[in-house]
């Protein structure tokens, strides 16, 4: 038995399916297979129960505690042993929301890479509450998502402030209204126009539908979907006015696009911090720090201190 093959191991007890976590560990399914069948013979015990998905049997439940426990120490030695060589290798996983990842991760793993070219970026990309999940279950080493600046079990650091903001379809809106100021106190003036909005689980939906009901009027709602980038793309296509992160606009809008909205921000800020996570551990990885340090560079480099 060796280290691999407990990470092969938790692979497939994660997945529930020797061909994902095949795929996932870049290895063929007759190799990930021969590895299961030698540790359970090595250990005299059957550790999947072979059904669709698979299971873990009693004993695979008490491997794969004892394996994770082991596989966890055995990392926290690599991290601090690269820290102590400044030889830093090895793979960091990051959580990030979809759309949110689209406009920053390209700046941000591009620079991180010239710093520390042998370290392998994964992405994770998910919802906050999958993220949160994710991160306290150990399959994250670092996420980028909406916590409270108190969360039982992780370290959080600030990093951006996040404006929701409304946009209008230009065809939508007369010739006054394409003069008029682009900050607004409600949504009164809004309140025959149709809209596209957001899911109500998530922080674009749950504003939209809170500054209409500030407003007093049942809207007129065209779409509704849990995809920024769709519900930007319907804006710009005239379909209605929807709510979105002022941040993630110019990730997800071409230049032509751009030109078809107007974007309105609200007197009373519709904002919200995003924060990294990462959970508080006997010994930090230096690398999960670096990688904070420069996304925050770069974030400032992109859009300049005051705009943070």
């Amino acid at each position: 038995m060796n280290f691999m093959t407990m990470e092969y191991f938790m692979a497939v007890a994660a997945k529930r399916n020797i061909t994902k976590a095949a795929q996932e560990l870049h290895v063929t399914q007759q190799t990930l297979s021969a590895h299961i069948a030698a540790l359970e013979k090595e250990l005299d015990s059957q550790l999947f129960v072979r059904s669709s998905p698979l299971e873990l049997t009693y004993a695979g439940e008490v491997f794969l505690r004892y394996a994770t426990r082991i596989y966890e120490d055995y990392q926290s030695m690599w991290n601090e042993f690269n820290d102590l060589t400044n030889n830093q290798r090895g793979k960091l996983l990051v959580g990030i929301n979809y759309t949110r990842s689209h406009a920053l991760m390209p700046g941000i793993i591009s620079a991180f890479q010239k710093a520390y070219p042998k370290i392998e970026v994964r992405l994770t990309e998910g919802t906050n509450e999958s993220l949160r999940k994710g991160l306290l279950n150990k399959d994250l080493d670092l996420a980028i998502a909406r916590f409270p600046s108190a969360f039982p079990g992780i370290e959080t650091l600030d990093f951006y402030q996040e404006e929701i903001v409304m946009l209008v379809p230009e065809v939508l809106l007369g010739e006054e209204g394409r003069r008029g100021d682009s900050y607004i106190e409600n949504l009164s003036a809004f309140r025959d126009y149709p809209f596209v909005l957001g899911s109500p689980y998530d922080i674009s939906g749950q504003t939209g539908r809170s500054l209409i009901a500030r407003a007093g009027f049942q809207p007129v709602i065209k779409a509704q979907s849990k995809n920024v980038e769709t519900l930007l793309s319907l804006c710009a296509g005239g379909v209605g006015i929807c709510f979105c992160p002022e941040s993630l606009i110019y990730a997800a809008l071409t230049e032509e696009q751009l030109k078809k909205v107007r974007m309105f921000h609200f007197i009373t800020e519709a904002t919200y911090p995003v924060r990294f996570g990462y959970r508080k551990e006997s010994y930090q990885w230096k690398i999960i720090l670096e990688f904070i340090r420069i996304a925050q560079k770069e974030l400032v480099l992109e859009r300049g201190p005051a705009d943070q």
